[in-house]
């Protein structure tokens, strides 16, 4: 891949990669694009907490708002594997970088006009069903953005440095959460309780138009991944090797064991994150007492320190492998499980942030490399399928589940044991799935400087 713009002076690309300077750019563009994105979608589970209840199911009870509000939350996680598998299709038909626009200008879209939408004492019931709507077009494009994104970014790269490269897609989750966190807390500050409920809570979904000038740098500075070009190159000189008709159908026929082992190796980074931005807060403020106030500021902190060790293992992938990150990061967060919500339930804030913290240190470790690990064990021609089907089925089966078991399971035992082996769970078995797969980035390969991570799997 090369930037229209770049002159023609400009350092030579490593091998399969792309100018320096021109990947740099790329890395800044996936990056921010990755975390508006997440931004957007993060944003909503705020919203529907704080506001929707209020604007769009007056004139129902509190508790009934509550959950009806929660359930167009769950539009996104129910449609995110169907973008996943659209995405994948186009995307492994006709390029990274298309689907990558589109879904980044579906999701803008789809936030700025919930922004706008009338409330309910303005146009009644077809103010929350253009809600689910939306919610469902931001689900769609995100399901897609993930796959779109970090095949960008690591197939544009050296293959010695697609671990860390991938990582600048991965950290637009934490930094989705702090972007999301600080704009309501903004909002709320500066204004009071009945202007945000009227009109304030639009502002921060009105800052996704900050999306479209990534948009437009990708579509016109940004070529299609060299790889996939490659592709269509074997296309059109008619050898053996070329983009599949049905992808999807194809990774699945040929991949579906790789796929469900990759599913499984993020069961337990989406298990803790979830309950860490979520569940835990809740259970916090509702059944502890602590100050909503004081546990968003430790999330904020615990999201950058989750950042900081997603680029740290990805980059760490690249010199000692994928598998032994994500080994050892779920490793450490099952014996982590316990003393986790141990430290919880003292009250002490100091004991939470450390709690947060720790399990936001494992957890990450096991995400770091994840852009890299689950894309290189699949043949380029079906990549973007057989990546984006293993990353969303694990957010629909736990991400999205996983605050209703934790809420479940304290009600049910009046404690949080429970919930800790549950997590322990998800530990186990994202241990076991890395276990069961191979090794995409092995010492030969490393030790190759013309070998590429993820070859010996598909030769």
């Amino acid at each position: 891949m090369t930037e229209t713009a770049e002159p023609s002076g400009e350092a030579t690309a490593a091998p399969g990669g792309i100018p320096p300077k021109s990947h740099r750019k790329l890395l800044a563009a996936g990056l921010i694009g990755s975390s508006i994105e997440w931004y957007d979608f993060f944003l909503y589970g705020t919203a529907a907490a704080l506001v929707f209840p209020h604007v769009f199911f007056p004139s129902s009870s509190p508790l009934t708002a509550t959950l009806l509000s929660f359930s167009t939350f769950w539009a996104g996680f129910i449609a995110r594997p169907l973008g996943g598998i659209l995405a994948g299709h186009f995307g492994d038909r006709y390029g990274r970088k298309p689907m990558v626009v589109v879904c980044l200008l579906g999701m803008g879209l789809a936030t700025l006009l919930i922004g706008c939408l009338p409330s309910a004492e303005q146009i009644g019931v077809a103010a929350p069903t253009l809600l689910v709507v939306l919610r469902f077009v931001q689900g769609l494009a995100c399901g897609g953005q993930w796959g779109g994104i970090v095949l960008l970014l690591t197939e544009s790269t050296s293959p010695k440095r697609r671990g860390f490269a991938g990582t600048f897609g991965q950290m637009g989750v934490p930094f989705g959460v702090i972007l999301g966190n600080v704009a309501f807390l903004a909002a709320t500050a500066a204004m009071s309780e009945s202007a945000f409920l009227s009109w304030g809570w639009r502002i921060p979904f009105l800052f996704s138009a900050l999306l479209f000038p990534v948009v437009l740098y990708i579509q016109t500075k940004v070529e299609d991944t060299p790889e996939f070009r490659a592709l269509q190159a074997e296309v059109s000189e008619k050898k053996p090797q070329k983009v599949a008709r049905a992808p999807l159908s194809e990774a699945v026929r040929k991949d579906w064991r790789k796929i469900l082992l990759a599913c499984g190796t993020l069961a337990a980074t989406n298990c803790l994150f979830y309950i860490s931005i979520a569940g835990v807060l809740s259970y916090a403020t509702e059944e502890l007492h602590m100050s909503h106030e004081s546990l968003l500021a430790v999330s904020l902190l615990t999201s950058l320190v989750g950042a900081g060790v997603i680029l740290w293992s990805g980059a760490l992938s690249d010199r000692v492998g994928r598998r032994p990150m994500v080994l050892i990061g779920s490793a450490m967060l099952i014996l982590w499980a316990f003393p986790y919500f141990w430290l919880v339930d003292t009250r002490s804030l100091w004991l939470f942030f450390v709690a947060l913290a720790v399990g936001s240190v494992f957890q990450s470790m096991t995400y770091g490399p994840a852009a890299a690990y689950i894309g290189e064990l699949f043949a380029p021609n079906i990549r973007f399928s057989g990546a984006s089907l293993a990353y969303q089925l694990a957010a629909i089966t736990v991400s999205g589940a996983t605050p209703l078991v934790m809420t479940a399971l304290i009600a049910e035992t009046g404690s949080t044991t429970l919930v800790s082996a549950f997590v322990a769970l998800m530990g186990l078995i994202t241990f076991c799935c890395a276990w069961a797969l191979r090794e995409t980035n092995p010492p030969e390969v490393r030790a190759d400087p013309d070998a590429v991570p993820g070859e010996l799997l598909h030769a």
